[in-house]
């Protein structure tokens, strides 16, 4: 379980309250108005913004005193965060050994999740001769192989044409599934929760409230949530 117990996030005049639970292997969205703090929220989990209060507990361990790459948590970006002069193969390898340090087995493990994401052959390519859906499939790739149990996933496919970010909303459900991990995704559009995340994180007006369904949330959104949205 992540447990954000009695957090406050400030930056500036900027302040976000989070006191909530998110259940182990559950799917999440997190959304509401631009600016109202979802990425802030990602970002505490992740280590890179300190809390001024509270903290944030994954199987009740408190992460507060882990820096960000000890924690059980894999981030990815809307830029994906890959290495330029790297091969595919070497961006996915990172996910194992920082240092690529890869053995012959790691060097399987690299190929095998490159397999899993549609990308088999492709390993010894360069990032920037991939198209922008391949390049997600390389990060997307690395993320299974850092083996986290928390992945945060903020806006990554937010730069893809609508078929393509379903397709990748799919993989990712596939590959949670499949390792139990819990998700947290960050997203602009309703539609990307509805798809797959059964519960949703609304953050509005300084505060994240507690994951209520999505379906339900979005058919009767609160008033803040709805003037986003569109709906009157």
């Amino acid at each position: 379980m992540l447990r954000f117990d009695g957090v406050v996030l400030r930056a500036g005049d900027f302040r976000l309250e989070a006191d909530l639970e998110i259940g182990k292997g559950a799917r999440v969205a997190v959304l509401g108005p631009s600016g109202a703090g979802k990425s802030t929220l990602l970002a505490a989990v992740a280590g890179f913004l300190r809390l001024e209060q509270g903290r944030i507990l994954w199987q009740g361990a408190d992460l507060g005193p882990l820096g960000p790459g000890a924690r059980p948590v894999t981030i990815l970006f809307q830029d994906q965060n890959l290495f330029p002069h790297l091969s595919v193969a070497q961006n996915v390898g990172l996910g194992i050994s920082p240092g690529l340090r890869l053995s012959r087995d790691d060097l399987r493990r690299v190929d095998d999740a490159l397999e899993r994401v549609g990308l088999g052959g492709l390993g010894a390519r360069r990032p920037g001769s991939l198209s922008g859906g391949e390049q997600v499939r390389v990060a997307l790739a690395r993320a299974v192989l850092r083996a986290r149990p928390v992945m945060l996933l903020d806006e990554p496919f937010g730069a893809l044409g609508p078929a393509l970010k379903a397709d990748m909303l799919d993989l990712v459900a596939e590959i949670a599934e499949e390792t139990g991990a819990t998700v947290l995704m960050v997203s602009h559009d309703p539609a990307d929760a509805l798809q797959v995340c059964p519960e949703t994180v609304l953050v509005a007006e300084g505060v994240a409230h507690p994951p209520a369904p999505t379906a339900a949330l979005l058919a009767d959104p609160p008033p803040t949530l709805r003037a986003y949205l569109g709906n009157g």
